[in-house]
């Protein structure tokens, strides 16, 4: 009997953290019992203006490179 004891226990204790992960999803008990949903408005994108934005950016006179840090801009001469 005591080894049955032990061995439901183990498995409750591997089982919880598993259990909190799941989420549950808890509805209104977990979210102070609100009815209401609040409907946020979320901004409406203008085509237009996204694009005429997107041409004011000025191209760069040189090409990025982002390993520039890593590596020499140039490859080190072999001198013999």
């Amino acid at each position: 009997m005591k080894t049955f004891t032990v061995a439901a226990v183990m498995l409750a204790l591997i089982a919880a953290p598993a259990h909190a992960q799941m989420g549950g999803g808890g509805g209104k008990r977990h979210q102070g019992g609100d009815d209401k949903k609040t409907d946020q408005k979320k901004p409406e994108v203008d085509e237009k203006a996204y694009k005429a934005a997107l041409e004011r950016i000025p191209e760069p006179k040189e090409k990025y490179d982002p390993w520039g840090v890593a590596r020499p801009a140039e490859p080190a001469k072999k001198s013999k």
